[in-house]
């Protein structure tokens, strides 16, 4: 079993920055992939970027990249995401998961453990 508490959302206004953490519990954090996800209110949860088990290789969607980085560390149990140039379409509630697999999951089923969510807010 793996607990994932995310942390670090709020209001933020257009072009501002914020850093999401994940702190992990449970079995062996470099076991698992992890990921971070977003749900708007009315849309469907969304893939945001991912890293691997090892943290050598990082996947993002193409409306992120570039603005997002994705990160993790180890010894810390934590994954963090990296938000700047925050738009108003950022806004949702940002979840982190975590896979056991060798790839970079995309799809939420993919994914055996999920957090409770940290809402952002980006305001124009």
């Amino acid at each position: 079993q793996v607990t994932l508490v995310e942390s670090g959302g709020g209001l933020v206004q257009a072009g501002g920055s914020l850093r999401l953490s994940c702190a992990a519990s449970g079995r062996t954090f470099s076991s698992y992939a992890m990921g971070w996800f977003r749900q708007a209110p009315g849309k469907e949860r969304e893939f945001v970027a991912a890293i691997s088990r090892s943290g050598g290789s990082t996947y993002y969607a193409d409306s992120v990249k570039g603005r997002f980085t994705i990160s993790r560390a180890g010894a810390k149990n934590t994954v963090y995401l990296q938000m700047n140039s925050l738009k108003p379409e950022d806004t949702a509630v940002y979840y982190c998961a975590g896979a056991a697999s060798l790839r970079l999951p995309t799809l939420p089923v993919e994914y055996d453990y999920w957090g409770q969510g940290t809402q952002v807010t980006v305001s124009s």
